[in-house]
């Protein structure tokens, strides 16, 4: 027993060491910033104490209310500015926008997106301004947009007649519209609905579960044994194993279908999204190529931010109609005026 102690006793000084040296080496680079006013910091894990709550964003706001709307945390070795007013939100986001353009990286989008080569993550630069042009003429063009129209339509008819076929039954709207919004990205993104879309869904939202929130592996990125030790990194490479199995059959279907189509002389056919990110692998485009990683990321982006925020979106704007009865009021005159318009009574 005493032996165990005593070897245990050791581990905890070297950690304690290692820490305190990369302290002392961070502070020396923050030494010479000019940095916004912040509550007193602890040795090695900083502003951490501060945000230690169920409800960490009102943490956030009785710190803004002491400390200003431009505020400095430390979180552990992340140097961190906190906006909290609509002032200086605007000189970050407008004036000085270039300065702010590219997001932090962490563990999970370097991992999951692989390495941060989607549209949402990538650093500001040639390649995300080259994705964006990508978007803008070809992914979510107005001719694109529109020309899945009927998909869109014939997807939400559906979920209507199935809320409606439960004859007021409990629905749970919110799995209901999940499962819709995903069907229609699948159909636009791929073609057809993705045979492993339930899979796929739950692997993405167990993802996003384990990233949210303060993981200590991003909050001491240099100490990358955390990483392992909190079980974090683990978890995201074997959700990364299992999205790529499902995205690379998505490409080779393509890819397939497109020698087929080729072979037969089937002549011009309908693109979907994944068509358009084969033709910048192939060469064809002089201007601007992709990788099969960086396709597999861009499909990563669409299945993921093109579902969960959007039913995200819908699921918020459905507790506010219950919540106020003159937003419900104003959404049924909509609803009606629209229908009419649409002759679909």
């Amino acid at each position: 027993m005493a032996l165990l102690v005593l070897y245990l006793s050791y581990i905890f000084s070297f950690v304690l060491l290692t820490l305190i040296v990369q302290k002392i080496r961070k502070k020396k680079s923050y030494s010479t910033y000019n940095l916004p006013p912040g509550p007193i910091k602890l040795p090695i894990i900083g502003n951490i104490h501060n945000l230690l709550s169920s409800q960490p964003h009102k943490k956030l706001r009785d710190l803004a209310k002491k400390y200003g709307p431009l505020m400095h945390l430390q979180l552990g070795e992340v140097s961190t500015i906190i906006i909290s007013s609509p002032e200086c939100a605007s000189e970050v986001m407008k004036t000085h926008d270039i300065n702010f353009a590219s997001r932090p990286q962490i563990l999970a989008t370097e991992i999951m997106s692989y390495n941060t080569t989607n549209i949402a993550f990538a650093p500001y630069g040639n390649y995300w301004r080259q994705l964006r042009k990508i978007c803008t003429l070809e992914l979510l063009s107005l001719k694109r947009v529109n020309s899945y129209k009927s998909i869109r339509e014939e997807v939400f008819f559906n979920l209507v007649e199935r809320i409606g076929s439960e004859n007021g039954s409990v629905v749970n709207l919110t799995q209901a519209v999940i499962s819709s919004i995903y069907t229609i990205v699948s159909r636009t993104a791929f073609g057809n609905e993705c045979k492993d879309q339930e899979k796929f869904i739950s692997i993405l939202k167990q993802s996003i579960k384990v990233a949210s929130g303060f993981n200590l592996g991003d909050l001491f990125p240099s100490s990358k044994w955390i990483q392992h030790v909190t079980g974090l990194r683990p978890k995201l490479e074997e959700f990364h194993r299992q999205t790529d199995q499902i995205v690379e059959n998505i490409i080779n279907e393509h890819r397939e279908a497109k020698y087929t189509k080729a072979k037969d002389d089937q002549g011009e056919v309908e693109e979907d999204l994944v068509d358009v990110l084969l033709k910048y692998e192939d060469g064809s485009n002089q201007e601007f190529s992709l990788t099969k990683s960086n396709i597999k990321a861009i499909i990563m982006d669409i299945f993921g931010a093109g579902g969960e925020t959007s039913a995200s979106t819908i699921d918020w704007a459905m507790a506010e109609m219950v919540r106020d009865p003159r937003i419900m009021q104003k959404a049924k005159t909509e609803e009606e005026e629209c229908v009419q318009e649409a002759h679909l009574v």
